[in-house]
């Protein structure tokens, strides 16, 4: 029973993480290797995928653009650009174009090595793509970037969910706790009335008892 409590709270947890790692951005050492816009069937409100340009009309049927890099390992990596306006996730990006001009500009030079910020994820089987956010040049393939922001949102996050749990545990304290200890004693006292009861009653019936066979035996 203790373990069936937890589960509630750990599947609260596993959403939490998986909504967390599709929408934190993320950053990828690679090479940009090219650009191009495909023509794609995306409905409106369609999961895994923005809007069209800003100022643009909202069809079912649109241009998307792509950004295409490479690894350090060779491996390659494809994303999306595509703007995210004032809505969902809140990254506030209205400049797609200017993206895909910056890296066909950095196609050209070979040698450079860029950090491309993202959310979301790659999944060939279902073909979704991560969402290009910016893109900056570094100085190697080997450099440290440390997700500043996304320690700073996890940790208000912890932090939040410390004060809630704080909060949740003091009313559990101050409000409920004594209402179940009051119950539990009232039917504590009401099970040992019945038990008295029920042990001067069977006193009773054997003293009754006693009596009865007393009174069969023979002179």
């Amino acid at each position: 029973m203790r373990v069936l409590r937890h589960i509630p709270a750990l599947v609260l947890f596993l959403v939490a993480a998986v909504f967390l790692n599709y929408f934190l951005p993320g950053r990828d050492v690679v090479r940009i290797v090219g650009t191009e816009v495909k023509r794609i069937d995306v409905d409106k409100g369609a999961p895994f995928w923005d809007r069209a340009d800003i100022g643009t009309e909202e069809g079912r049927t649109r241009d998307v653009r792509f950004i295409n890099a490479e690894y350090p390992s060779g491996r390659t990596r494809v994303y999306r650009n595509e703007d995210t306006g004032w809505g969902f996730p809140p990254y506030f990006k209205f400049d797609s174009g200017d993206v895909t001009a910056q890296a066909q500009s950095l196609s050209q030079q070979p040698e450079q090595w860029v950090a491309v910020r993202h959310y979301g994820w790659r999944i060939k089987l279902f073909s979704i793509f991560p969402n290009a956010t910016s893109i900056k040049k570094v100085s190697g393939p080997d450099v440290l970037l440390i997700p500043w922001l996304n320690i700073s949102i996890i940790g208000m996050l912890l932090g939040l969910w410390f004060v809630i749990w704080r909060a949740i545990r003091n009313f559990k304290e101050a409000r409920i706790d004594p209402v179940a200890d009051r119950i539990g004693d009232g039917v504590g006292d009401a099970a040992r009335g019945v038990g008295d009861s029920v042990s001067a009653g069977t006193t009773q019936a054997r003293g009754v008892f006693r009596k009865w066979f007393g009174t069969t035996k023979p002179r």
